[in-house]
């Protein structure tokens, strides 16, 4: 999420206003000046700058009337009836993900969210089920209002770290894609203190990226971090008119990545 953040007063400055932003839509801090390809964003490994612990406080206003019922940004479209089915590896191991957009839904502080859920496994084993709620307001951003989350080994749950839902346990809902996202913009993803803090930059928003599933332009790209974490580094990758195209970096101290090979439709 953190190219490189500008140093000193400048840096600190700009993240002030999109923490302590009070509407919808964090105000984000001016582009960097330099942005790499994709190619050089893909391939790093050394550690690069994290957004500063010491953030103020995070205080997004949440108006139940200013959200519709849907998600329809085209970078992050969640149709009903749709999955997505994505390859890819953990540390070389084989990691296979299926991430479906249902129709229920799920009302979190008065707003109507959409539920997803994920199912990843490895070697046809079970590693993970996710439950994800998201929303989107009037203006277009889409909004992470939390996940319920479980590990596990041998068919048997043996961890829960990581959940969070939005006006519990002081939780607040983050922003996951904005609507016309912009080099530069920077944004907490989802915010439970000391459980889920994740944070994201916007890298590049004309890439070109290749799947399986087929090659894709105008690709937006983001830097992923977690305050929690400071081994976390991912970049992950969004086409318009499909949405999540995949991701590569480093999370929990492991090599990841992931790439979509097909989406498919209800009865089809």
């Amino acid at each position: 999420m953190t190219n490189r953040l500008r140093a000193g007063i400048a840096a600190l400055a700009a993240i002030a206003t999109l923490a302590g932003c009070g509407s919808n839509t964090p105000t984000a801090p001016a582009p960097a000046n330099v942005i790499p390809t994709v190619a050089s964003v893909a391939e790093t490994t050394a550690p690069v700058a994290k957004p500063p612990s010491n953030l103020p406080p995070y205080k997004p206003v949440i108006d139940p009337a200013a959200f519709v019922d849907k998600v329809t940004n085209p970078l992050f479209p969640l149709t009903p009836g749709t999955t997505y089915i994505y390859e890819g590896t953990r540390d070389g191991v084989p990691r296979h993900a299926e991430l479906s957009i249902t129709n229920e839904t799920k009302t979190i502080m008065g707003v109507v969210c959409v539920v997803v859920r994920d199912v990843l496994t490895s070697n046809n084993a079970l590693v993970e089920k996710t439950t994800d709620w998201y929303a989107q307001d009037k203006d277009g951003n889409v909004w992470y209002f939390g996940e319920d989350t479980a590990e596990y080994e041998n068919g048997a749950v043996t961890s829960t770290a990581g959940t969070w839902l939005a006006g519990v346990d002081g939780a607040l809902p983050g922003l996951v894609m904005k609507a016309a996202p912009a080099v530069g913009d920077a944004y907490r993803q989802e915010y439970r203190p000391g459980e889920a803090e994740d944070f994201a930059k916007v890298l590049q928003t004309d890439a070109s990226w290749d799947v399986p599933m087929g090659k894709y332009t105008h690709v937006v790209v983001t830097e992923d971090t977690d305050l929690l974490d400071t081994s976390k580094l991912e970049q992950k990758f969004y086409a318009p008119g499909v949405g999540f195209l995949g991701s590569t970096g480093t999370v929990d101290g492991h090599k990841e990545d992931t790439k979509l090979t097909s989406m498919l439709k209800s009865g089809g």
